[in-house]
């Protein structure tokens, strides 16, 4: 175990080079703790900056899921004046909406280079939004320092669901709103991480499946008795951008960090890669349920709780 302040980070550049980094764009909420650093700690958050680099992923959010930052920032209550956190930020579909409502917001993520998209929206929003690379599994912010944490499909993508938790929860003060929107593990996001899974790197020893945080049950055990006031809603959001499943599948093999991953891994195996395009037309035709053009429901879980006080 060593001590050290949380203005030094993991990174990497988009290239998948696996160098520690320091970070530069700070602010004064940041804290001295203990991290455990580790070369795989560092080669796996390295490989995760990279991968959400790949493709669009700022397309990915404004064209099919934009709803999604509005829906959250209004079941926690955002309110003039709070000082919100948006964990695993991306290009700000919580942070934007929120700072529209008028609260101090920071956007934090993991992948700085999806915050130029993000700045882009914020101006265009006339909004002002603090963007501050971090870790979800060690964020640099003292604790009690917010008002609301919150995260939309962002912080499930961190591998060690229980150091997340643990963050969410140490920097949103007593008393404070915690509020997140993860993908189901059996709704389409669900579906298509099980089909893309046989195609993937294997996953690094005790990492854990993204769509777990739409399960309520595992959740509520991150958290744990440190929130009440736990409220679950299983919702979904209706994308109608693509005319077929092939369609869907060619936009989400250049577009999408995870499955530009899988065709990589594959791309030395011509019928792997036939196997993995079949299969990812397969998901969106499973769940397509338009007449001409390909209309799907993409579930997630909705839960917002307290800090407990």
């Amino acid at each position: 175990m060593i001590t050290r302040t949380l203005l030094v980070a993991v990174g990497a550049t988009p290239a998948g080079d696996t160098e520690e980094t320091t970070m530069t764009d700070t602010t004064d909420i940041t804290a001295t703790t203990p991290i455990t650093a580790t070369d795989a700690d560092r080669t796996l958050k390295a490989k995760h900056r990279a991968m959400w680099a790949m493709g669009d992923y700022p397309d990915v959010a404004a064209r099919l899921i934009p709803e999604l930052g509005p829906v959250l920032v209004t079941a926690a209550g955002i309110r003039p004046g709070d000082r919100v956190l948006d964990v695993a930020a991306g290009t700000g579909n919580v942070a934007v909406p929120a700072a529209r409502a008028g609260a101090d917001v920071v956007a934090s993520d993991l992948t700085p280079e999806l915050f130029d998209a993000g700045r882009a929206s914020a101006e265009r929003a006339g909004v002002a939004v603090q963007w501050q690379e971090g870790d979800a599994e060690a964020l640099p912010f003292g604790d009690d320092t917010f008002d609301a944490v919150l995260s939309c499909v962002g912080v499930m993508f961190a591998p060690h669901h229980q150091l997340a938790a643990d963050e969410l929860v140490r920097v949103c003060r007593p008393g404070g709103r915690i509020g997140l929107i993860s993908w189901t593990p059996t709704g389409f996001i669900g579906d298509l991480f099980r089909t893309m899974k046989p195609y993937m790197p294997p996953p690094p020893p005790g990492a854990q499946p993204p769509p777990l945080w739409g399960d309520e049950e595992h959740v509520r055990t991150l958290l744990g008795d440190r929130v009440t006031d736990v409220e679950t809603r299983t919702r979904t959001v209706t994308v109608t951008a693509f005319e077929s499943p092939e369609t869907f599948r060619a936009y989400w093999r250049e577009t999408y960090g995870p499955t530009i991953v899988a065709y990589r891994n594959v791309a030395d195996d011509p019928k792997r890669t036939a196997a993995l395009d079949r299969d990812i037309a397969a998901v969106a035709a499973r769940h397509d349920r338009g007449t001409g053009t390909t209309v799907m429901d993409w579930e997630y879980l909705l839960l917002t709780a307290r800090v407990t006080a």
